[in-house]
């Protein structure tokens, strides 16, 4: 069961990997639920990332003399 091309909304997305995680502890997982784990797992993780650079480039700090330096654009990409 190959889920690569649905997507999932983050709540959607720890639910399911909550579930997978509970089956692993309970029954086992099969190959393409294993698969399914860890492309979720990595999936969120990249969410994750991109949500916190998001955060950390629209941050601006005051500098001593006055003027604001945005850090997405000095050390953004």
């Amino acid at each position: 069961m190959s889920d690569d091309n649905i997507q999932y909304t983050m709540d959607e997305m720890v639910k399911r990997i909550n579930e997978l995680y509970h089956k692993s502890q309970s029954e086992g997982l099969n190959d393409a639920e294993k698969e399914e784990q860890n492309n979720l797992r990595h999936a969120y993780a990249a969410n994750i990332r991109n949500n916190l650079r998001g955060q950390l480039d629209n941050i601006s700090i005051v500098e001593k003399d006055g003027s604001i330096t945005n850090l997405g654009e000095k050390h953004g990409r």
